[in-house]
């Protein structure tokens, strides 16, 4: 009798998804097992290269691995998974095509489930927050971003309403951590230098704005990076707000819990995240922040033939001082866990004993724009320079493929020789706007005709 080959679900295309698919698919013997890799978009993003790529050091489809490509071994289905019952190991999946046809979602049946979802942004029911602001987890936020910026330059530059000019010059973001000072520093940095080819902007013109609610910034790094970090950004007239909270942003004016008002055209949040939604549709065990529970083996606690790592996942930190400790929900864990993970499900295939996950944190790297860092390496403390280029380096030797990390090195090296790109391309985000233009005029004109 031929046995079927065994079906592995991996629900997600992020670090954890991508790197676990990878090397499954490259330790799996022939006819062992299938990989079904289900993930709503085709590509992996490099997240760490986000704020380069708003402020224009690297071009957005470098930032990109293609999942078909890569993943070759692998089925690639597009699409959202809504909720799944392991009690009878089925994923449900709206397609696009289930969603246009009004279809029930596509059901998919597995033998092994690896969740690696991700996280989504966090965000408090701040008035006016929905309308007006703008998140930074997606490389369509960090260009949309990077557009924005530099409209608002355009429009402060042609208007003569100081009132506009002065919100479209004011840029609050909200959330200290990663992705709030590094998006913050390389945009301050791209648009300082933009300025320069504006004859009515001086640097000095805008506005840029820290809202942090604890009181500190880059907790990652150690308080004293963290207060080096405040000094470096407000020498650059950034007013970093400590201790202090966004409270309303409506009618373009953000207020905050201190009494401040801003006027202003852009509030970028990037106040944390919080576990994917998806968690919650399934039958599988969550602890009190909405993750999955997890072994130290990552699989998911009290079931069998259930997987998790990365954001989704509360796995302990079995290099932890205090017991009860987490590993952290960051890139370091996220890839490692990957590799473990995949060993451990091919050991439990295999009728193996799969193996616990440890990983001491190396340390953490942080850019405030170009030539400007801070890093705590193994308990050594790097600011200024030295710390910028330790966290290129690192990025570079972490991005997927042999074929990203050479064309990111090459756009560094031109970068070092050739003048920053300034334009904004926001219309790329309506293609069909000036068509559809044309098209309404002609039929206002002509109602009759048609081809």
């Amino acid at each position: 009798m031929v046995m079927e080959p065994a079906r592995i679900l991996v629900v997600g295309g992020g670090y954890v998804g991508m790197y676990t698919a990878l090397r499954l698919q490259r330790k799996l013997r022939g006819g062992e097992a299938e990989v079904v890799v289900a993930t709503p978009d085709p590509y992996m993003t490099y997240q760490p290269f986000l704020p380069e790529a708003a402020a224009g050091s690297i071009s957005p489809r470098h930032v990109v691995v293609p999942l078909r490509r890569l993943l070759n071994g692998c089925e690639l289905v597009l699409g959202d998974v809504t909720s799944i019952d392991h009690a009878t190991r089925t994923a449900y999946i709206s397609t696009s095509v289930t969603e246009e046809t009004g279809k029930p979602p596509v059901e998919i049946t597995y033998d092994e489930l690896i969740l690696a979802p991700g996280s989504v942004s966090r965000t408090l029911p701040v008035p006016g927050l929905a309308e007006h602001g703008v998140g930074f987890k997606t490389m369509q936020e960090a260009i949309g971003l990077r557009n924005h910026v530099i409209e608002q330059m355009d429009i402060a530059s042609s208007t003569r309403d100081p009132a506009v000019r002065d919100a479209a010059l004011t840029f609050v973001f909200v959330g200290g951590g990663y992705a709030g000072v590094e998006a913050l520093g390389e945009l301050e940095d791209m648009a300082r230098y933009a300025s320069r080819y504006y004859h009515n902007i001086e640097p000095g013109d805008m506005k840029w704005i820290l809202v942090e609610a604890s009181d500190r910034i880059l907790p990652e790094v150690g308080s004293e990076l963290g207060q080096y970090t405040v000094r470096e950004l407000r020498r650059r007239n950034v007013d970093v707000r400590l201790k202090t909270r966004l409270d309303t942003c409506e009618d373009r004016v953000a207020t905050l819990d201190d009494g401040s008002r801003f006027p202003t055209r852009t509030v970028v949040w990037t106040a944390g995240v919080k576990p994917h939604p998806l968690l919650a549709a399934t039958d599988l065990p969550l602890d009190g922040r909405g993750r999955l529970r997890c072994t130290a083996r990552l699989a998911v606690e009290g079931v069998s033939h259930a997987w998790a790592a990365g954001d989704a996942a509360a796995v302990p930190d079995l290099t932890a001082d205090t017991p009860g400790r987490e590993c952290a929900p960051n890139a370091q864990h996220a890839v490692r866990q990957a590799r473990a993970l995949a060993d451990n499900v091919l050991a439990a295939l295999r009728g193996e004993e799969p193996t616990d996950y440890v990983y001491r944190h190396a340390g953490s790297v942080a850019s405030l724009g170009l030539h400007k860092g801070v890093a705590h390496v193994y308990g050594r403390k790097i600011k200024g320079y030295p710390a910028w280029f330790m966290h290129r380096a690192y990025h570079l030797s972490r991005v997927p493929t042999v074929n990203r990390k050479a064309r990111v090195l090459s756009e560094w090296i031109l970068a070092a020789f050739f003048k920053r790109e300034i334009v904004s391309l926001g219309s790329l985000e309506h293609p069909r706007a000036e068509f559809e233009l044309a098209a309404g005029e002609d039929h206002l004109k002509n109602p009759k005709e048609s081809p």
